[in-house]
């Protein structure tokens, strides 16, 4: 069993590879790419496939396992998901595709590496901010090397930023959130695990997102848990149930204003 100083080593080590490769791949295409749709309607790009096939050729020099990515047929996922419960990475190479191929300066490289289908350590990398949130189970969570949060979050949820993803939640609670908002104001930024990471920062203070998938979070989960945050599927079940689920997610930077946020969401959902 690795030790907390172990798997920091690891997210460390992580963070430089996901560097260099984001470097010598992502940045290059970025504003010089063309844009294409996946069968389901979402887009990818040709830095997505060749980002992806050199995370898999190098994550496992770092540790054995196979590498889950996004970009991947359903089928591949489910078996990589089943087989991999020794240790396996998660990875999604373009978190934010749309504003990657539009030139949008907001997206990031999302990898996690899981044991027994929870995350030990993860990195979330911006390579235009050149911003590198990491953790490490037990070990915290870090900005370049300073940890999380960055500042306190808000006292209640009155005084709140929120992230919320209005296009994938409910009509009713949509119309509750647009007219009678319970927080000060409200964000969206189109990188599911950047968003993560902004309330892990303090930067948000509570999201709300209505479809994300295992590779959207599964390093941004643990960076807010070990930032002193929380979170939950909105349906109350499990967030790594698997690769094919899409879960909604309530998240906030502290439990006392997690507590009020979910009340608030299921009061009027």
């Amino acid at each position: 069993m690795p030790t907390v100083g172990q798997r920091l080593a690891c997210a460390r080590a992580l963070e430089s590879v996901v560097r260099d490769i984001a470097r010598e791949v992502i940045l290059p295409r970025y504003l010089k790419t063309a844009r294409n749709r996946k069968p389901d309607g979402s887009l990818f790009t040709e830095a997505d496939l060749e980002s992806q096939a050199r995370f898999i050729e190098a994550l496992p020099r770092l540790l054995p396992g196979p590498v889950l990515g996004e970009e991947m047929s359903g089928e591949e996922q489910a078996h990589l998901w089943s087989s991999g419960r020794a240790g396996m990475w998660c990875i999604d190479p373009i978190d934010g595709t749309t504003n990657f191929a539009n030139g949008i300066p907001f997206f990031a490289v999302s990898i996690a590496y899981l044991v027994e289908q929870e995350t030990r350590f993860g990195v979330v990398y911006n390579p235009v901010t050149d911003e590198s949130f990491y953790a490490a189970k037990g070990a915290g969570a870090f900005l370049n090397g300073v940890e999380l949060p960055l500042r306190p979050a808000a006292p209640r949820l009155h005084d709140a930023v929120a992230g919320i993803d209005f296009k994938r939640i409910s009509h009713h609670l949509g119309d509750e959130l647009a007219v009678r908002p319970p927080y000060f104001s409200q964000r969206n930024f189109g990188s599911s695990a950047l968003e993560w990471c902004f309330v892990a920062a303090g930067r948000l203070d509570v999201y709300l997102h209505g479809g994300q998938m295992l590779w959207d979070y599964a390093a941004g989960r643990l960076i807010l848990a070990e930032a002193g945050g929380e979170a939950a599927a909105l349906d109350g079940g499990s967030l790594m149930a698997g690769p094919a689920i899409k879960r909604g997610i309530i998240a906030a930077a502290n439990p006392t204003l997690f507590l009020e946020w979910r009340s608030w969401v299921a009061a009027h959902s």
